[in-house]
Order: C-alpha cells, then structure tokens, then sequence
C-alpha cells in the first residue's frame, strides 16, 4: 500500500522546486514526482507517478499543506518525521508534521538547519482558516513570533508501555474474581512504571519531565504502599514483587539525594514529616529533568 504524509511548509514553494526536493528525499528521479496543485485538473495528473504531492496554499504562518504518497515501487519510504526532515534541508524551509498525541495542535517543526522541536499550531475559525504557530519548544528561526515554552501537556499525554503493569493485572484477576483488582492500584503501579521508564530512556520523547508530574508519580509510589498493605495476602504477594522489580530499575537511574534537597525542591520548602516519605523521595535523577524548562 501507499504510504501517506501530510507536511506543512513555511515558504510557498513552487511545483518544481518541491518536485526536485521531495526526488532528493525518496532516492528518485524527479520525472518520477508528480506535483499538482489541489485544484489541478485530475485527468492531467500523472497517478503513476512514484511519488504524488497535492499541495494547496494556506494563509498565517504557514504557506503550503503537503499531502503525499510514496508508491509501493518506491524502495525508500521512511517515517513522516524523516521526510519532514529530508525536505526541511532539500528545499530551505521549516517543515511541520502532525505529532502522534491526541491534541489537535501538538505538531513538530524540522528547520533546514537540523532543529526539530515541537510547536502548537492553532487554526482560526475563519474561512479559510489562519494557521497560527504561537508556541515552540526551542526558537525556529523562520517562526520568529513563536513563544518559547515547554509543552507540559504533552508529556503528561505520552502512554509508554507498562507490561508490568499488565503482567500484574493478569495475574491478579482470578484472585478477585467478582470485580478485578482494585483499579487505583493497576492506575498507581502503571504511572509509576511509565515514570521508571522515562527515566531510564533519558525523559523521551520530549527530553525533559515537569517537577509537579514528578511529583505526582512518587506520591502515586506512595499509595501502592499504602493500598498495597490493605490487600488479600496473594495479591499483596503480586503487587509486592511487580513493584520490587520497578524499585530496583528506579534505583539504578537514580542517585542518593540524603539532605533531601529534592524534596525541598517540590515541595516549595514546605516538605512534610520525613519520617512520612517514602525512600523514594531520597533519590535525585541527574540531571533534573526540568531544571532549565
């Protein structure tokens, strides 16, 4: 089957200059690109061609909406976020493409000089609508008037996957048969596996992690103490080992932070009774994922 990708570009670029670049992104000839304005007569289309690209203007600050296919002939057809890459360089502007979250404006941004980082677009309620980019992670040269900021609801959006989490679940669903494991429990252990996660992949996708999520995960940490000790002795078994195995992983991309300096730290100064914490608060990633955010 085709694959498909939808671009966005700054510039307004012409038929043969996109004809020429998208060539140099797929490995073809650029006779082999068929490049067509949306309102193009259809019978004058080349629909063999190895690669299509229907294109149409857009107002704001954006130029041009890209929608394209790479034929199965096509032997090199690499993710969207590649090709937004590839074309970003072959024809000298900033490339958006639809980020894999479930917001309508999360978008990413690939500058020709190498930079990609992510964007919110907005479109208006007119008709046709302004595309405006008003946020980015990291300055785009040719969005001048984006605000830098980080995009906190993103990474609270992102759903690593947790088998331990499921393992459990499914171990401990013929031991509570009328209503299945307590489903806070399943919901505390699963953000507290995601965490342990993020952390041993250095914060990705985003690269870095918001302190009031962080400390969102190590109170979840705390409740599967406490709930954990008021289960049936066979799932308390369960959850035990399931969160010995995360605790283990969490110490090893941890250091020991005995002064408590990161508990201070999320908790504005107002840290609670020590003795009410779990070790887990005693433990410091480096570097701190939010630090310069």
């Amino acid at each position: 089957m085709p694959t498909g990708y939808n671009l966005l570009t700054v510039d307004a670029l012409g038929p043969e200059t996109m004809a020429a670049a998208l060539a140099r992104c797929f490995g073809v000839e650029v006779g082999d690109v068929d490049v067509a304005d949306a309102d193009a007569d259809v019978e004058l289309r080349n629909w063999a061609a190895p690669v299509l690209c229907t294109y149409e203007g857009v107002s704001g600050d954006l130029a041009r909406s890209l929608d394209l296919y790479a034929q199965d002939q096509v032997a090199d057809q690499p993710p969207e976020s590649e090709v937004a890459a590839r074309l970003a360089r072959a024809a000298g502007t900033t490339v958006l493409f639809p980020a894999e979250e479930a917001y309508p404006s999360a978008f990413w941004a690939a500058t020709p000089q190498g930079l990609v980082t992510r964007v919110r677009l907005e479109l208006s309620d007119d008709e046709p609508p302004l595309y405006t980019v008003g946020s980015a992670e990291a300055p785009v040269p040719q969005l001048p008037r984006a605000v830098v900021e980080r995009f906190a609801e993103i990474v609270r959006e992102q759903r690593p996957p947790s088998p331990v989490a499921e393992a459990f679940r499914a171990s401990a669903a013929p031991l509570w048969p009328d209503e299945g494991p307590h489903p806070s429990l399943e919901g505390y252990l699963t953000v507290w596996e995601r965490v342990v996660l993020q952390l041993e992949s250095g914060w990705a996708p985003s690269g870095w992690y918001p302190a009031d999520l962080y400390r969102e995960r190590l109170q979840a940490r705390d409740e599967l103490a406490r709930i954990g000790a008021q289960l049936p002795p066979e799932v308390h078994r369960l959850i035990d080992d399931a969160v010995a195995g995360l605790d283990v992983r969490f110490v090893r991309a941890t250091e020991e932070d005995p002064a408590g300096r990161l508990v201070e730290e999320l908790t504005g100064g107002r840290s609670p009774d020590r003795g009410g914490l779990g070790r887990w608060w005693y433990r410091r990633p480096d570097p701190v994922p939010w630090e310069g955010a």
